[in-house]
């Protein structure tokens, strides 16, 4: 995952180096006037420190400080510049900023969060003085490291202590479009709850579809878990209701239902959702759709969100997605955090969402 993403981030690091690179100064080749000059002016500095300006100047004096202030910073670059320093200014960012934005969008990063970066990149590096070239490019990654950061830890949460501190038991609804692995992901997560201790049942409260039941019982069977389920076209709500009516009879734990997958503009299935939150008061509803869907997924969690607010999102088949653009701007775009990636078919192939590794890993070799 991120590998094509991954590429684009190096190259944004070399553009910026080409842009702000200066020629390490050999002191035998220094203009002596100048050298002799920053001398000056660093002691000036010291034995006498510039006053505050007067708040009442004529226009003459106004100019005579504005020259003044103009050759100190000729001045102060001259003397970076001796030193094999470098200030990193706008100018020098704006056409690799330009390619990384091109690079972003290209890699599904939806345009708001890709500006959104290049805001942050922008903040973390302009005006910033670098000793030498060859470190210019670790202060370029931080910067895109810190820039990245900031834009998928929108929301995050700790998903296993909100787990451990609720009131058993726990009731977490799966919602998304048909063919997403949301019901596969349903039965990774009870194999992740009993590996730390938890017991689960699962619900179908997917009784639009015809041969969902078959579905879900077959991964119940696989992990030795009890499914809950009606017959097709019964209440998903009266399913999951059920299920939690189970769950408290029987100490487990976690209650995971599954529903029908549905458009934001399907009004009838919308409902159903709706009645869920009504009748259940679900601890947790959890968008499910493909990392590999760019940014087709990016749309629809901005569109269930607000059709019917999520708690956070699982991306499935980010093994697969060599971009990575879904994954970097769903927690942007709905203010509510990835929890999870699906990174295979196994029921032990979901990883927790943490946004420092994940960002670390565009960075190493």
């Amino acid at each position: 995952m991120f590998d094509g993403l991954k590429d684009k981030l190096n190259s944004f690091k070399e553009d910026v180096e080409e842009e702000t690179e200066v020629e390490e100064a050999d002191p035998d080749d220094l203009d002596e006037e100048a050298a002799e000059a920053a001398a000056a002016d660093a002691a000036a500095e010291e034995a006498d420190p510039e006053p505050e300006p007067e708040p009442d100047t004529d226009d003459a004096e106004r100019d005579d400080s504005a020259s003044e202030q103009s050759e100190r910073g000729l001045l102060g670059r001259a003397k970076l510049a001796a030193t094999g320093k470098t200030v990193i200014e706008e100018e020098d960012l704006e056409k690799p900023l330009e390619e990384l934005e091109l690079a972003l969008l290209s890699s599904d990063v939806e345009m708001n969060v890709a500006q959104e970066i290049l805001r942050g990149i922008r903040e973390n590096l302009i005006g910033e003085t670098r000793a030498q070239v060859k470190q210019t490019g670790h202060v370029v990654e931080d910067a895109l490291h810190d820039a990245l950061v900031d834009v998928i830890s929108v929301g995050q949460f700790d998903f296993e202590q909100r787990i451990a501190e609720a009131e058993k038991p726990v009731s977490i609804i799966f919602t998304g479009v048909n063919g997403v692995g949301k019901t596969t992901t349903i039965a990774k997560l009870s194999r992740y709850f009993e590996e730390r201790g938890l017991s689960t049942v699962l619900a179908n409260g997917d009784t639009y579809r015809a041969g969902a039941n078959e579905q879900l019982q077959k991964h119940a069977d696989n992990l030795d878990r009890r499914l809950i389920s009606h017959e097709q076209g019964s209440d998903p709500a009266a399913v999951i209701y059920d299920a939690v009516e189970y769950a408290q009879a029987n100490d487990v734990d976690v209650v995971l239902g599954d529903t029908a997958g549905r458009l934001h503009t399907s009004n009838d299935l919308m409902d159903q959702l709706e009645k869920i939150d009504r009748v259940i008061e679900p601890d947790m509803t959890i968008f499910v759709d493909e990392a590999v869907a760019g940014q087709d997924a990016v749309n629809r969690a901005r569109e269930f969100d607000d059709a019917a607010a999520i708690d956070g999102a699982i991306l499935t088949k980010a093994d697969a997605d060599p971009q990575g653009g879904a994954a970097i701007s769903v927690a942007h775009v709905t203010g509510k955090p990835i929890l999870f990636l699906g990174t295979g078919q196994d029921y032990g192939d979901l990883e927790p969402f943490d946004p420092e590794q994940i960002v670390d890993s565009l960075f190493s070799e």
